[in-house]
């Protein structure tokens, strides 16, 4: 069994993964595996894989319930009050400062035109990542189909206010329906 480690040391270690990496809580806990047990080898394959598993099925923030769970492994009760406050604090603290700052930059055309570009660059790396995910199925004999799939679902999203959940289905239906044949 691992021994116990500092309050610091965890402190500090929860701080810079939690608030340093980028992509939610799937690549944070992986970041989080690679510390806790390749790197300094405080939990065991067995401790990560419950404490992973525990928190992928808690009600709310998994990420949140995997950090504490880990630090309470290897720093007890305080360790675990202290990840979540390293792991929440330095974002909400952010989120509140670029909130405040917003509404001041509001009266700037300088920083409004700053922040459009910010917004049109994020939303260029969405439409990236959606690329990414639609690329595979776009074959030879499939293009049509693909490309009317995502038209109508940015359509219905965009225009008539449908749910995901509503165009996931009917993209379903539509799919099961609309073959065309398979190019090998």
């Amino acid at each position: 069994m691992p021994k116990r480690v500092g309050l610091a040391k965890v402190s500090a270690l929860y701080l810079r993964i939690c608030n340093l990496t980028f992509g939610g809580g799937d690549p944070t806990m992986a970041a989080l595996q690679r510390e806790l047990l390749e790197r300094r080898g405080w939990i065991t394959r067995e401790q990560y894989g419950l404490i992973y598993s525990l928190a992928r099925i808690t009600p709310g923030t998994n990420m949140l319930a995997f950090c504490a769970g880990a630090a309470w492994q290897v720093a007890g009760w305080w360790g675990a009050i202290l990840a979540v406050l390293a792991s929440t604090l330095p974002s909400a603290a952010l989120v509140v400062w670029l909130t405040y700052e917003y509404g001041v930059m509001q009266h700037y055309p300088l920083a409004m035109g700053a922040i459009d570009g910010i917004i049109a660059s994020a939303v260029g790396m969405m439409a990236a990542g959606a690329w990414q995910l639609i690329r595979p199925h776009v074959k030879r004999g499939m293009t049509l189909r693909t490309l009317v799939l995502v038209a109508a679902s940015t359509a219905l999203a965009m225009f008539a206010g449908r749910t995901p959940i509503e165009i996931l289905a009917l993209a379903a239906l539509v799919g099961a329906f609309w073959r065309t044949p398979e190019v090998a």
